[in-house]
C-alpha cells in the first residue's frame, strides 16, 4: 500500500478508506497502490509520502501449442 498526507484545512470523509473514514489535516493514510495516482493528482489536497511498491513482473513462459495433425 502507498501512503499519502492530507493537506486540506478541514477533515474530510474518504469512503474508499473505510466506512465513514475521516481523514484530518496533516494525517498520513495508506491508500491502495492502484489508486495512488488518484490522490497525488490533487496536489492542493494530497502529498505523496510513500509511492506504491513496484510489483515484480511475473515470469512469462511461452505457451506450448497443441500438436499439429498431419494428413
Amino acid at each position: 500500500m502507498a501512503r499519502v498526507r492530507y493537506l486540506g484545512p478541514d477533515p474530510v470523509t474518504v469512503p474508499e478508506l473505510g466506512p465513514e473514514r475521516i481523514v484530518h489535516p496533516d494525517e498520513v493514510v495508506e491508500v491502495p497502490d492502484e489508486r495512488f495516482d488518484g490522490y497525488v493528482c490533487q496536489p492542493a489536497n494530497w502529498e505523496a509520502v510513500e509511492e506504491p511498491k513496484k510489483a515484480t513482473p511475473a515470469k512469462k513462459t511461452a505457451a506450448k501449442s497443441a500438436p499439429q495433425k498431419e494428413d
